[in-house]
């Protein structure tokens, strides 16, 4: 048999070539994305005059017409860049918020003793940052780090002890609550309910039926209705001259709350798991919370990671339902300031409103952005 010839064979794969420079440039995009089909042309062009009627008049009244520097309501009903609106105001009113603007972070914590929580915010950043970056070393002593040693350092600096003034939780307000109720709503709740959704699935009907009954009956009332049994039932059950500070009220509430919401997030993802997988650990050897620590939660968590993070976002936002036991987180002490008389103007809350709106979309959508950082980062499916 004659030796077949090869040689117009290839031995090496082309290299892929760079595409096109007209689908590279500004308008190779605009073809591709808005003006591919009809139906992408007529959407755009409705696009484009929705935000021509819109987006003028909100610029100019939220930055050109705004005033920016003052210290009482004057500064906003006189003649800036531009002239008085025919109802006597001009455009936002940003001196409201510049003026107020270290109220709305710490509320009504002692002027000298905020170096405290400033002290605090810097640690957990320092400690937050290496647990987000996936290619830090030492996960484990920055995680006792992070959610053990830092919350008792945390707690004696803002409350007090140790020969630092007592500063009671009543005083506690603004961004600094809503980010103390956020940080442990998701400490508590991911662990715990992972515990839940692994109690759910249990053949114990115990645990099961435990599990099951926690998760379903705080499902089953909205938030605002917890907090108010904390705050109002739950002294009634405690003995004579016992009592329980609202903050820590708000944190068992908020806390306990997201974790029946985290359950089910993570019994979706431990259902989405191949039972092969269960049966090659137990063939193993493995024994039940080796199976689940090393093959299982990790699969089921990876999966779920978009629900994680939804429940920890609508978390962040509920914690303006605090203001239901008397206290005052980010929101409601943007609110509280409305009825000052040195800036209650008719432009103050909807400024105010606004400047609480984006400080939120900041931290969801950061929120938001890492979550597809780890999507991608943990696809080992599919890498992109």
């Amino acid at each position: 048999m004659a030796k077949t010839d090869l040689s117009y064979v290839r031995s090496d794969m082309l290299a892929p070539q760079p595409a096109p420079m007209t689908s590279r440039n500004v308008s190779g995009w605009i073809r591709t994305n808005l003006l591919a089909t009809p139906k992408d042309v007529v959407l755009t062009i409705v696009a484009i005059a929705v935000l021509v009627s819109i987006l003028p008049g909100a610029l100019n009244w939220l930055f050109v017409q705004a005033s920016w520097l003052g210290s009482d309501r004057s500064v906003c009903a006189t003649t800036v860049q531009g002239g008085v609106q025919p109802d006597g105001w001009h455009g936002a009113c940003w001196a409201f918020v510049k003026d107020r603007f270290i109220q709305f972070l710490f509320g009504r914590y002692p002027l000298d003793e905020r170096w405290r929580p400033i002290l605090v915010a810097v640690m957990f950043i320092a400690l937050l940052t290496p647990m987000l970056i996936p290619k830090v070393p030492r996960k484990t002593l920055n995680a006792v780090l992070l959610f053990i040693i830092f919350p008792i350092v945390a707690f004696f600096l803002l409350h007090g002890g140790f020969g630092l003034e007592r500063v009671e939780t009543a005083l506690w307000g603004g961004l600094m609550v809503t980010l103390i109720l956020s940080f442990v709503g998701i400490a508590v709740s991911f662990p715990l309910g992972t515990l839940l959704a692994l109690g759910r699935r249990s053949q114990m009907p115990v645990i099961k039926t435990l599990s099951v009954t926690f998760i379903e009956v705080v499902r089953g009332v909205p938030l605002i209705t917890v907090l108010f049994m904390a705050n109002v039932m739950l002294p009634l059950f405690l003995p004579t001259g016992w009592t329980i500070d609202n903050f820590l009220r708000a944190l068992v509430a908020v806390s306990l709350f997201s974790s029946a919401y985290m359950a089910e997030v993570i019994r979706g993802g431990l259902q989405a798991i191949p039972k092969g997988q269960a049966e090659g650990a137990d063939s193993l050897g493995l024994s039940y919370w080796q199976k689940m620590r090393l093959i299982i939660l990790p699969q089921a968590i990876k999966l779920v990671i978009p629900g994680i993070v939804n429940t920890f976002i609508g978390m962040f936002k509920d914690t303006s339902l605090v203001s239901i036991i008397g206290m005052f987180d980010f929101l409601n002490t943007i609110r509280l300031n409305f009825t000052d008389t040195t800036w209650i103007t008719p432009v103050t809350p909807v400024t105010g409103l606004i400047f609480a709106g984006f400080i939120y979309w900041i931290f969801c959508f950061s929120m938001s952005r890492y979550s597809a950082f780890m999507e991608r980062h943990l696809d080992t499916g599919h890498k992109r």
